[in-house]
């Protein structure tokens, strides 16, 4: 598979429940780079870059989270893939 960038926009209930910490260690496990934070609109924004298998599955758990999220839609853009990242961090 080749390198991938996915720019996920997740609403619902995504803060206060641990999203930001949860997709971080999620991506160290997977050797996914990139970054995630909280937007002032209640939405949680990520960039996921790496292999596409892993960067898919990185989305696919978005689209469900941690247990105490309550994910409502998941907004995914596929951009060319950057390398810009070495490794994945919150912002805030």
């Amino acid at each position: 598979m080749s390198d991938v960038r996915a720019h996920v926009l997740v609403s619902g209930h995504v803060h206060g429940v641990f999203f930001r910490g949860q997709t971080q260690r999620r991506a160290n496990t997977h050797g996914v780079a990139g970054w995630v934070r909280n937007l002032p609109n209640g939405q949680v924004e990520a960039v996921f870059e790496g292999d596409e298998t892993k960067v898919r599955d990185m989305v696919a758990w978005c689209r469900q989270g941690p247990p105490n999220a309550l994910v409502t839609g998941v907004d995914v853009r596929y951009e060319p893939y950057t390398g810009a990242f070495l490794s994945f961090s919150v912002r805030y």
